[in-house]
């Protein structure tokens, strides 16, 4: 009996493995995974991430045509996150995922730092950028997942249990640039060996 598969000889060369790692505004071509994991690691995860590039597409409606006919579709729009799972709990980490806050030292208690929202979103409180950097099979080159202008818009759930660590799930959606408005708000880096 004859087996149909899409398993070939460069399957093994072609799989993203692992969970791979978070950066708060990695520079691509001056920072590497080894310098950046000292200062811009988001934190470490569990389970993994999530990254998602989706357009809104309308379809232009002709009286005469009865379905989708070629070249009658707009891209509308761009959604555009990459989502992770933080077990680190710090202070840096909280204010990302309150998107709008700033932190600073206590005027009650000289021990304790305070972290407080805003109630307006301000241009500073956007990330250059958030990069996953994972491990492509077949390579040491590893593959980088960009979004820019990131803003973790679903506020901050800390979840917390007994037996347990907790962890906060952060959603950072890109936003288009003011001077970059024809190029959505991510970017892919695929090792070319």
């Amino acid at each position: 009996m004859k087996t149909y598969t899409g398993f070939n000889s460069n399957t093994a060369d072609n799989l993203l493995l692992d969970a791979g790692a978070f950066f708060v505004n990695f520079e691509v071509g001056t920072d590497t995974y080894e310098n950046a994991k000292a200062t811009k690691l988001l934190g470490a995860t569990r389970g993994g991430g999530e990254f998602k590039a989706s357009m809104t597409v309308r379809q232009i409606e002709i009286d005469g045509v009865k379905g989708r006919a070629k070249g009658l579709e707009v891209n509308d729009a761009w959604d555009v996150y990459i989502k992770a799972t933080v077990l680190e709990v710090n202070k840096d980490t909280l204010v990302k995922a309150l998107a709008s806050a700033k932190s600073g030292a206590s005027s009650v208690d000289t021990k304790y730092d305070e972290i407080v929202g805003n109630n307006d979103i301000e241009l500073t409180d956007y990330i250059d950028n958030i990069t996953w950097i994972g491990k492509v099979a077949g390579t040491d080159d590893p593959v980088m997942i960009q979004v820019f202008n990131a803003l973790n818009t679903d506020g901050l759930t800390l979840t917390v249990a007994d037996k347990n660590e907790a962890t906060m799930q952060m959603t950072f959606y890109g936003h288009y640039d003011t001077t970059n408005l024809d190029n959505p708000p991510f970017k892919i880096w695929y090792p070319n060996t």
